[in-house]
């Protein structure tokens, strides 16, 4: 199969670095439970939504986010019996490319550079599989869609749906 994998809320918990960071600039203890349902931005006071909002756009944001847990293992698990891509969609944030290739090359070595697609727009992947955690991109997918959840997403319907990484592994594995 040709697996195609999501960096931001799939592989890298990019939801929790938003908070981390918020909470670092303002003193304050927002959690993931205050955000369910919703992107962290729209969880704040409007004064603070921009600064939230500005986060993918800074230099070195995207380099320190934790990877998902069991990520790394079942990815690695996957990519020794199937064609596994990583596509993020990265080119609205520029300062991100250099970012998630390095990240990559920490946390996912065993996914070689030619198996990374940073681009603009995910409808021209075409293969088997796609787990991402945005409707917009496994909407248009040819293949099977796989929404991978995330605290913005909970309350979004018409997708196949993994909470987590052995979930995916139980899915690809068979």
């Amino acid at each position: 199969m040709t697996i195609f994998v999501d960096m931001d809320e799939v592989m890298a918990d990019t939801y929790n670095a938003h908070i981390e960071q918020y909470n670092k600039d303002f003193e304050t203890c927002l959690t993931v439970e205050e955000c369910h349902g919703k992107e962290v931005w729209q969880s704040v006071p409007e004064e603070h939504q921009k600064s939230i909002r500005k986060h993918a756009h800074n230099e070195g944001f995207f380099r320190m986010i934790k990877p998902i847990e069991n990520s790394q293992r079942v990815l690695k698990e996957l990519s020794e019996v199937h064609d596994v891509y990583i596509a993020s969609a990265a080119m609205e944030f520029p300062l991100s490319l250099l970012d998630k290739y390095r990240w990559l090359d920490e946390h996912f070595p065993f996914i070689h550079w030619k198996k990374r697609i940073l681009c603009g727009d995910k409808h021209i992947l075409k293969g088997d599989v796609l787990i991402d955690d945005r409707s917009f991109n496994l909407e248009h997918f040819d293949g099977r869609s796989i929404m991978f959840t995330s605290p913005h997403n909970v309350h979004t319907k018409g997708f196949e749906r993994v909470d987590n990484w052995n979930e995916v592994r139980e899915l690809l594995m068979k």
